[in-house]
């Protein structure tokens, strides 16, 4: 029977990104795959695109993804898209598959889960500094320091992928915490306060709105002149204390980061997070 590709309209817009569809289905209808394409609104990072690519077991070994994938491909040049970014487990049928379409290993991620039964180690307090946390949406008096901290993450490993830099703003920073809120979950974050008063680090938490199952650290970042101190190490300790207390019935933390990230790979198998898998990030350039 022959495939039909079949472009759709996707409600999931976002302030900040958009994503473009396509259903592959027999001729009498029935779906045997689909595509996504999210174009980011970024200005510094309108290059990149994401993708995301499903074909039904059974109809595998039909030409159905390279079909969904040139579609893709021709809508992200429409678009002016640089750089196409795709994930897969490592070794799987989709990590072969974009190889063998020409994507590129940009960088690779490795994901680890933090049983929160296991006993949390003792952590020093680093001196001349003081944590401060809050939930949701953050305290006017900080919006501003914690926008600027926010820079910490510009120098992250990124592999070969050039990310170009994350612009943020105090109506992002705001934006960025409501849209969780309104999703029914829970953003917990901690900081740390340097003797001039700004925050020098912060690490972040989103629990799911029923505080069962497991949570998500979102993001974790020190500014380059405060590292070397532990702050990310005694950040993350006094996290996990204040989630075990607010949400009794998590079962656990996940978190993911970049294979070359060593210093925070450490700082994780410190506090107990156990590897679960790896995931490539493949690049193709358009």
């Amino acid at each position: 029977m022959s495939i039909r590709l079949i472009p759709l309209t996707d409600p999931d817009y976002r302030p900040l990104s958009r994503r473009l569809a396509w259903l592959a289905t027999e001729a009498d209808g029935t779906p045997v795959g689909s595509a996504f394409l999210r174009l980011n609104s970024r200005r510094h990072q309108a290059h990149l695109a994401e993708l995301e690519l499903t074909v039904h077991p059974a109809e595998r070994r039909r030409g159905i993804g390279s079909r969904l994938l040139d579609a893709v491909v021709t809508s992200g040049r429409e678009h002016e898209v640089r750089t196409l970014l795709a994930d897969a487990d490592v070794d799987s049928v989709g990590d072969r598959f974009l190889e063998h379409h020409g994507f590129a290993i940009g960088l690779t991620l490795i994901y680890t889960r933090l049983d929160l039964t296991d006993p949390i180690p003792d952590v020093p307090e680093v001196p001349g500094y003081r944590l401060v946390s809050w939930e949701g949406v953050v305290p006017d008096e900080l919006v501003q320091t914690f926008t600027d901290a926010r820079t910490a993450m510009d120098d992250a490993p990124s592999g070969t992928i050039r990310t170009g830099v994350d612009v943020w703003d105090v109506e992002r920073t705001r934006y960025a915490a409501q849209v969780i809120e309104q999703r029914g979950e829970h953003l917990s974050v901690v900081a740390a306060i340097d003797p001039s008063e700004r925050i020098a680090g912060f690490t972040e938490v989103v629990v799911p709105g029923d505080g069962k199952g497991d949570g998500q650290h979102y993001g974790t970042a020190v500014l380059p002149k405060h590292r070397g101190r532990g702050l990310a190490l005694w950040m993350k300790a006094a996290q996990i204390r204040e989630t075990r207390r607010r949400f009794p019935d998590l079962d656990g933390l996940l978190t993911d980061t970049v294979d070359t990230n060593t210093p925070m790979r450490r700082t994780n198998d410190r506090l107990g997070y156990r590897p679960q898998s790896e995931v490539r990030r493949r690049k193709l350039d358009l």
